[in-house]
């Protein structure tokens, strides 16, 4: 099914923290509080989960209290030194 055991390389736990935070969260803020009727409906519901509040509205520590979205935007926002044009 294309699953990868883990987000980060043997001994990193802080990748796997971050993804174990994140199913901690789905499960307590959704998942515990629903039953559906199919597994189309609980799919759907896990998506709107998402990508309509987890991802454009919830803080996140981690992320300097931003939602993935934003932190997201301004990391593609930000010039790199290799994009600062060099004084003439």
């Amino acid at each position: 099914m294309g699953v990868r055991p883990s987000m980060g390389s043997v001994g990193d736990a802080y990748d796997n923290a971050m993804a174990e935070s994140f199913f901690a969260s789905l499960e307590c803020e959704l998942i515990d509080r629903r039953s559906w009727k199919s597994f189309a409906e609980a799919r759907m519901a896990i998506f709107t989960w998402i990508e309509g509040w987890y991802n454009p509205r919830r803080r996140h520590k981690g992320l300097g209290q931003k939602s993935p979205s934003t932190s997201r935007k301004r990391s593609k926002a930000k010039p790199t030194l290799l994009s600062v044009p060099s004084p003439s």
